[in-house]
């Protein structure tokens, strides 16, 4: 079970990649699609991050998203340590998630749920 501490680090570290893919990272893989950071999980001891993607236009956008974010990985490790101040920052691992898209299906049978109610 994480702890206080851990739960608001990792809230932190994922607030902070999210910034950053709006606003520093320039590689299209990642600038090309809406990709969201969906959460991240932090080890008991701080040294792996786990940080799920998801992207609006699918899971194949996701995994290419995770390739440009992994490239980019020093520079995002680096901009955390920074802007947290930690003096070890985890070593993290992009995961490609499918959750976006998933809900989306989701909402999209709702919808046809409530016409068929409606029509009747």
């Amino acid at each position: 079970m994480p702890n206080f501490r851990n739960g608001r680090m990792s809230e932190d570290i994922k607030r902070e990649i999210s910034a950053l893919i709006r606003e520093e990272i320039k590689d299209p893989r990642v600038n090309g699609s809406l990709i969201s950071v969906v959460r991240t999980e932090l080890s008991g001891d701080n040294s792996h991050c786990k940080v799920y993607i998801s992207s609006f236009d699918g899971v194949e956008a996701s995994k290419s998203a995770v390739k440009g974010l992994e490239s980019a990985s020093g520079m995002i490790r680096r901009h955390i340590s920074n802007k947290l101040h930690l003096k070890k920052c985890p070593e993290l691992k992009f995961i490609a998630d499918n959750s976006i898209e998933h809900s989306a299906e989701i909402a999209k049978m709702l919808e046809k749920i409530e016409e068929n109610v409606s029509d009747e």
